[in-house]
């Protein structure tokens, strides 16, 4: 079978774009290694319906049920490899074959991790709302919070700059040494922000609290946690079609999120970009009005 269109990956974006090419009448299937950030949310009051907040792992479940309601295809598995064939592109995922006219890339992107924290630790503190990566997303849930934001560099300085707009009390940790320059160290100073100036050796989460050890001796309790140690963009796929990549490895937003290759399309956190779920769900539902319009055209050539 050719599909019309293989997306890879199975988070808003990819689930945004299936919905609309199923209701296009289109063959979609949907690849999905279980990656998506979306599944760390505790809960979301930023989404726009649900004004109680709805988990991240219940609004993926919904989104696929409406996909698969429609036809759309799924495969848990991880795409091996993808390139071009005589009927647009062949892709390997776990073993299986798939061929499709054109492809979605929303294969999102990847938080750093803070050190220190082991992979259980993390994803138990992140469901208590200990450790967060999103403060446009929570910002709102932390004003009466004491909160630490761990970064020692400009990433880090706008980070708790942002979140003193929110929260009183807010506290810049390093990474490593802080590495700042005057102009932040002012910025930070007249925001009333505390800069710790000794890197990190310890981080431990203790019921409902936040525990932080320094090189400077001094242990530190806050009630969360937001790491500002950037993200890379799961980009290996575009990077090996050739598609264009910008400096943090994202796919530039190209006209209609098409990309520098003929018969692909990029949406969702891969893209450079603000990354949130509505901006995903509203990129996916263009690239796929976009694909549906290009494919007559894909098979009239063909």
């Amino acid at each position: 079978m050719i599909y019309d269109c293989l997306i890879v990956g199975g988070g808003p974006s990819g689930l945004t774009a299936a919905i609309y090419l199923a209701r296009f009448l289109r063959s979609v299937i949907v690849v999905d290694a279980g990656g998506s950030r979306a599944l760390w949310i505790p809960t979301s009051h930023n989404h726009a319906g649900f004004p109680d907040g709805i988990t991240g792992p219940e609004l993926l479940t919904r989104m696929r049920g409406q996909a698969e309601r429609y036809g759309t295809q799924f495969r848990d598995a991880k795409v091996d490899s993808l390139e071009r064939d005589v009927d647009g592109f062949a892709a390997i995922a776990s073993g299986e074959l798939m061929h499709a006219r054109t492809v979605l890339l929303a294969t999102g992107a990847t938080n750093h991790r803070p050190p220190l924290v082991d992979a259980a630790t993390h994803d138990a503190a992140v469901a208590q709302g200990l450790l967060r990566y999103c403060p446009v997303c929570d910002g709102y849930e932390v004003q009466e919070d004491r909160v630490a934001v761990l970064g020692s560099d400009t990433h880090g300085v706008a980070e708790a700059l942002f979140i003193r707009g929110y929260a009183c009390d807010v506290t810049l940790l390093p990474a490593r040494f802080a590495d700042l320059g005057g102009d932040d160290r002012a910025a930070l100073a007249a925001a009333g922000i505390t800069v710790v100036e000794q890197p990190v050796e310890a981080i431990d989460f203790v019921g409902q609290e936040v525990r932080i050890a320094c090189a400077d001796g001094r242990a530190r309790t806050f009630d969360t946690l937001y790491p500002a140690l950037g993200t890379h963009a799961n980009s290996r796929l575009a990077s090996e079609l050739g598609i264009d990549l910008v400096a943090n490895g994202c796919i530039p937003e190209g006209d209609h999120l098409t990309t520098s290759v003929d018969g692909i399309w990029a949406a969702g956190d891969v893209v450079d970009g603000l990354d949130q779920i509505s901006v995903a769900m509203g990129q996916a539902a263009i690239a796929a009005t976009a694909i549906h319009n290009w494919l007559p055209k894909r098979v009239a050539r063909a």
